[in-house]
């Protein structure tokens, strides 16, 4: 199979007013060579300049709205590219980011991408946002598959914060449970999240939490992925790192995400 693009997802955990840290990201990112990709947790003005410095060959979009982390998507200049902002996947609360849609078009062809960072929390009301949001990405399905009258080229991804909920009296879910629910309801739209080279794509660099599974994929069926290893998510950054000392600097100068990197096949 031939490569289609080339995609990238990344929490890089509130960038704003480092310019050090900013370049030190976005050559990362850079170094990747992403068709598309969504940056999640954007807050400073200034990480524009480095894109347009570093990335000239890429053009910019960013939400907005009330919330303080806005997604800002890059698409490679040679693609055909059209951005919408989703105010549906805030789930009727106000600060919660919109989702990030982008129709990539390929000839006849009609890729949709839906960037989405769900709410994080623990609490009832954080699981039962973001269960609210995982429906609602798809349900979406439904409206795509009738709008191309066959069954759509369709993708939702981005830091899901699949991390269950903690409760008293033994009702706690974990997060094993609530990703099980989401493979079950994407199942039921025809979806499937995709296999990551590295399950665990969060950790703060300490002790007092382990690493998580936040970050994830979740696609149409019918599409194809390159293998990373046997896996169609290629997961890049401190997880790579041979030693702690080494997966803590990383954190310290990037973000205590990895970044996830899939290869859309023809």
């Amino acid at each position: 199979m031939a490569k289609l693009f080339t995609l990238a997802s990344w929490n890089v955990e509130h960038f704003q007013d480092d310019p050090a840290r900013v370049d030190r990201v976005v050559r990362f990112l850079r170094d990747q060579q992403p068709d598309v990709f969504a940056l999640y947790e954007v807050e400073g003005k200034t990480v524009f300049d480095s894109l347009t410095t570093l990335m000239p060959e890429w053009q910019f979009h960013i939400t907005e709205g009330p919330q303080t982390q806005e997604i800002l998507v890059g698409v490679r200049k040679t693609v055909t590219a059209f951005f919408t902002q989703r105010v549906e996947f805030k789930s009727g609360v106000t600060l919660l980011r919109p989702g990030a849609l982008v129709s990539l078009r390929f000839g006849p062809r009609t890729v949709t991408l839906l960037f989405l960072h769900t709410k994080s929390s623990s609490t009832p009301l954080g699981l039962g946002l973001r269960d609210d949001m995982f429906q609602r990405a798809l349900d979406f399905r439904d409206t795509l598959d009738k709008a191309a009258g066959k069954p759509a080229d369709y993708l939702f991804l981005g830091d899901l914060n699949t991390m269950g909920m903690k409760y008293p009296f033994d009702k706690t879910i974990n997060a094993a449970t609530e990703l099980q629910k989401l493979d079950q309801q994407a199942a039921r739209k025809r979806m499937r999240r995709l296999p990551k080279t590295h399950e665990t794509t969060w950790w703060n660099g300490t002790a007092s939490l382990p690493p998580s599974n936040l970050d994830h994929v979740i696609a149409a069926d019918h599409l194809k992925f390159k293998a990373f290893n046997q896996a169609a998510v290629d997961v890049r950054g401190w997880v790579r790192l041979p030693t702690l000392p080494e997966q803590r600097q990383w954190i310290r100068q990037h973000s205590d995400h990895n970044l996830l990197f899939l290869q859309v096949e023809r």
